[in-house]
């Protein structure tokens, strides 16, 4: 080989040299740049778990919290209702009271009058009143003036030969009245009809 051949040949040995160099270094940069981004990568994985296991803890701490506050409204309900229970009559029987009173106090005048008249109309007076207290609370006496008998209302308790035929299958007597609290009935009129 000639000297220029020699000399080219290390010429072109020396580029192949360099060119693997240089390619050497530009991947060992890549790789240090991959190990680089790698951990970067893998604190942003870690982080996005940290921030699903946050979201995920505060999820269910509003779970646990938002279930205790309901079992706490249930109780706090049933103890409301338990004491409606206990107290719905409480007015009604402050109510009455007074009628009580005025029952108590006839009893004592009786005993001791002589008027009959006035003892009449007093027993009068606290009849009144008790009606009143009733149609103060919604109860009305069932009436029974019209004398057609209706079962909604009216419990035959016998029947009787008709006085007259225009009595047949109609009241001809009231044993009790009956009463109805609004529109139900509380207690049926027994009544007696005639046959």
């Amino acid at each position: 080989m000639s000297k220029k051949d020699k000399s080219k040949e290390k010429e072109i040995k020396k580029e192949i040299l360099e060119e693997t160099v240089a390619q050497s270094k530009q991947t060992e940069q890549t790789n240090e740049i991959d190990e680089q981004e790698t951990p970067v990568a893998e604190e942003q994985e870690v982080c996005n778990e940290e921030i699903l296991k946050n979201q995920l803890d505060e999820m269910n701490d509003k779970y646990i919290r938002l279930v205790a506050e309901f079992d706490n409204y249930k109780r706090r309900t049933l103890r409301e209702r338990i004491e409606l229970i206990k107290s719905a009559g409480e007015d009604i029987f402050k109510d009455i009271l007074p009628v009580i009173d005025d029952v108590e106090r006839a009893i004592q005048n009786i005993e001791q009058s002589k008027d009959i008249e006035a003892v009449k109309t007093g027993i009068n007076l606290i009849h009144s009143k008790f009606i009143d207290f009733l149609k103060q609370n919604g109860v009305t006496v069932i009436e029974t003036t019209d004398n057609e008998f209706d079962l909604d209302k009216h419990e035959a308790v016998t029947k009787i030969p008709a006085p007259s035929e225009e009595l047949k299958g109609k009241i001809v007597d009231v044993i009790k009245k009956g009463y109805m609290l609004n529109d139900k009935v509380i207690r049926y009129s027994q009544v007696v009809i005639g046959e």
